[in-house]
């Protein structure tokens, strides 16, 4: 299945790169035109608009929360009738420690907001976190892809994983072009290693 878009794109593949393609260049803009530095780090109303930037040029629903039920794999993220309570509820979430903001990104990724692009919207938002709260960032080239993958997988039982995996990549150059861009990496994200199931909660 192939979501509508405003490409006009009825092949997944092609979609998929065009998709990589164009929230790169729109990444990069969120970082050399400072806009990043204007959220609000850890609300879900930064994590919409990183989201709304990235992808507007591609979907109607950029920076909106989905109205579908989504399942990967065999997890189920938050159900629509509640995903607004726990957008509510990870706003409020302390981010003070490294441990706390870890456990704040864990939730977003359950939440799961959007109906597409959750990942490299929310890498760019737990960077965001991390820079303003203690003044660092992943260096994502140091995080083996399958290694996060299956971190994140098993984060909502125990989150021990994703924490020692990001904390050993964690450095001080935060304003680096291109540790910021490696986080946008679509070999990061769930699709392709496990497919989207939608409704069947």
């Amino acid at each position: 299945m192939v979501l509508e878009n405003k490409l006009g794109i009825t092949e997944s593949a092609e979609l998929a790169r065009q998709e990589e393609k164009i929230s790169k260049k729109k990444a990069l803009e969120l970082f050399e035109n400072g806009i990043l530095d204007t959220l609000n780090a850890g609300k879900f109303e930064a994590l919409a608009k990183i989201h709304k930037h990235l992808f507007e040029d591609i979907y109607n629903f950029a920076g909106e929360i989905r109205n579908v039920n989504l399942a990967k794999g065999n997890f189920r993220f938050a159900p629509v009738m509640y995903l607004k309570q726990a957008l509510e509820h990870i706003d409020n979430m302390p981010q003070s420690t490294y441990e706390e903001i870890i456990e704040k990104y864990v939730e977003m990724n359950i939440a799961h907001p959007f109906r597409e692009g959750n990942g490299r919207s929310a890498r760019i938002w737990l960077d965001l976190i991390l820079k303003k709260q203690l003044g660092k960032v992943v260096d994502w080239s140091k995080v083996d892809k399958d290694d996060y993958l299956l971190a994140m997988e098993r984060s909502p039982v125990k989150n021990v994983e994703i924490r020692e995996l990001l904390k050993q990549a964690l450095i001080t150059d935060i304003n680096n072009r291109e540790v910021y861009m490696k986080g946008i990496d679509t070999s990061y994200n769930y699709e392709g290693y496990f497919t989207y199931k939608i409704n069947e909660l």
